[in-house]
């Protein structure tokens, strides 16, 4: 199964104006009524998952495909997927061929300024099973790397947590995890699993590159993974804020291999990962609709 991957990764650099805001939620009650996003303007977690919901939208605008002409379905393991409507004048086998192979499957994520959404295009069956894995490499304040990671170890297995050992250091040991993390995250949620699924049911072997669930190679899918460091100026000073983040992404590709593609090149990765700003989404917000 050829069917191409594209990840838009969106660097929300800073917070929402109230117009800003306002606008864009209104955007979000018109286009995706469905969205549990509260308005809440004070709240930046809120500013966050409202772009998670609107970057397809944001992607069909980039496609020129008219908002009447799209439908977003989704599956009831709650994997969505974008079924295009066609003026069917002919409907010829290939042309109906053709329409089987236009749905796109996405799946959208975010962890602190980082929001980000995968897709890729193909029949209904094959486009679903797709997720996206995103994890800043950072411990939470007045903890080591090593200490996060012990607090996670009812989510790792006995041999992922040998890889985390303290004398592997600090920043291999944050690294590490953070892989692990976004992987299993970008899996459980490309089989359309709760965030209650007992992440440690699932084994990434990074030094052999194997992939396991419930001790049974996991064939057929195929992992990417890459990492993504941003950057913005500090107001008012010559210093900068720096952030780092794992990201990952799952999809199954129905062969008999499980297959990781680790992304480092730059030039690589630019040939399917674009990144977007916020500024960009809100310049068109109010075209979102159209």
């Amino acid at each position: 199964m050829d069917s191409p991957i594209l990840v838009w990764m969106l660097f929300a650099n800073r917070e929402m104006t109230d117009e800003e805001y306002a606008k864009c939620h209104a955007v979000l009650r018109e286009c995706v009524p469905h969205a549990p996003v509260r308005n809440s303007p004070t709240e930046p977690e809120t500013m966050r998952q409202m772009v998670a919901f609107l970057l397809p939208l944001l992607m069909m605008r980039h496609r020129r495909v008219p908002r009447a002409r799209w439908q977003d379905r989704m599956t009831t393991l709650g994997k969505h997927w974008i079924e295009q409507m066609h003026n069917v004048v002919d409907d010829n086998p290939v042309a109906a061929a053709s329409r089987l192979r236009s749905m796109i499957g996405y799946h959208t994520v975010y962890d602190n300024n980082l929001i980000g959404m995968v897709m890729t295009q193909g029949r209904r069956e094959d486009v679903v099973n797709i997720g996206i894995g995103i994890k800043q490499i950072v411990a939470p304040p007045g903890m080591s790397a090593t200490d996060f990671a012990i607090s996670l170890h009812h989510k790792l297995t006995p041999l992922e947590q040998g890889f985390l050992a303290p004398e592997q250091g600090e920043e291999v040991v944050m690294r590490r995890l953070c892989l692990i993390l976004a992987l299993k995250q970008a899996y459980i949620k490309a089989i359309g699993q709760p965030m209650g699924f007992d992440w440690s049911r699932l084994e990434f072997n990074l030094p052999e590159k194997l992939a396991m669930g419930d001790g049974r190679p996991l064939l057929g899918w195929e992992f990417r993974v890459w990492t993504s460091e941003l950057g913005w100026p500090i107001p008012g000073s010559e210093g900068h804020v720096q952030q780092k983040y794992q990201c990952a992404v799952a999809f199954f590709r129905r062969t008999q291999t499980t297959r990781f593609l680790w992304q480092k090149e730059s030039k690589e990765l630019e040939s399917w990962v674009q990144f977007v700003t916020l500024d960009q989404l809100i310049n068109v917000a109010d075209k979102l609709t159209e």
